[in-house]
């Protein structure tokens, strides 16, 4: 009976310790938010983007007082308008609340998952994860042959001779392409500069820029990473084997839980998995 009764004071005394006993330090605490996924604006279940990601980022920079945030990415990249939003919000709170950022690599981090992984001050890679491919992609269909073929004509009015570029239901046109890689050169170009900024003297000689792809150590050879490392080692290693782990990440929704995702659009999961499928996963 006495036991009973006693025995939650005992499992409580070393938080009341904490509180009561201001110079009692309490362990080092790492927040680790987990980047898995295509980069994608919108609802696309399951995507990375700068709105769904805002509330997850600020809390694990806020809460607790974090020694350090750790990103775990797992990206084949995607829409570079939501992986530099993404990075230049994970920069602006580290700056404000002079934290540092560990990125962790799992499978893949290229692309847009590259530009996510530079937002970190140091980048540790599996031996086997892929990383890279710094460039500019763009892919899509055309169908003016079957609508050919089958008699169907496209009919199309604008206002503005280059209103309709690359439409998939027409020939393509040589004018379309030019313009498409004028447009690609300007966004490779905020990507070189972005890596540029964040690695600096880091980088080899060799040309990194031409969305080729490197594995674990040859990644760390040529500059675009610092080591060989895994989240939870690699932060006791620094911080002490008492640290202890916080994971935030983007809540799924009702829908999402029970299933619900896979009614989504099918072109677009065929082009998620096509992201996925150039790095063999």
């Amino acid at each position: 009976m006495g036991t009973a009764l006693f025995a939650p004071v005992v499992h409580s005394t070393s938080k009341i310790m904490r509180r009561y006993i201001p110079f009692m330090a309490s362990a080092p605490r790492v927040a680790v938010i987990r980047l898995s996924g295509v980069i994608a604006p919108g609802n696309k279940p399951g995507a990375l983007n700068d709105a769904a990601l805002a509330p997850v980022i600020e809390k694990a920079f806020r809460k607790g007082k974090p020694k350090a945030v750790a990103l775990v990415i797992n990206s084949p990249g995607g829409s570079p308008v939501q992986s530099s939003l993404i990075a230049a919000r994970i920069r602006r709170l580290a700056d404000e609340h002079e934290i540092p950022v560990h990125a962790f690599v799992e499978d893949v981090a290229a692309s847009g998952g590259y530009w996510l992984a530079v937002a970190g001050d140091h980048i540790w890679l599996d031996t086997s994860s892929i990383t890279g491919s710094i460039g500019v992609i763009s892919a899509s269909f055309g169908f003016d042959k079957l609508m050919a073929h089958h008699g169907i004509d496209r009919r199309v009015h604008t206002a503005g001779k280059d209103k309709s570029l690359l439409d998939p239901f027409r020939p393509e046109r040589e004018d379309d392409v030019t313009r498409l890689k004028a447009l690609q050169a300007q966004i490779h170009d905020c990507f070189i500069a972005h890596v540029k900024s964040r690695r600096g003297g880091l980088l080899t000689d060799q040309d990194l820029f031409t969305g080729e792809i490197w594995v674990g150590q040859g990644a760390v050879d040529v500059g675009l990473a610092d080591g060989i490392a895994h989240v939870q080692p690699k932060m006791k290693e620094i911080f002490g084997d008492k640290t202890r782990f916080a994971d935030y990440g983007p809540r799924k929704g009702l829908l999402s839980r029970f299933g619900a995702q896979i009614i989504g659009n099918a072109i677009g999961q065929v082009e998620d998995r096509a992201l996925w499928a150039q790095f063999g996963l």
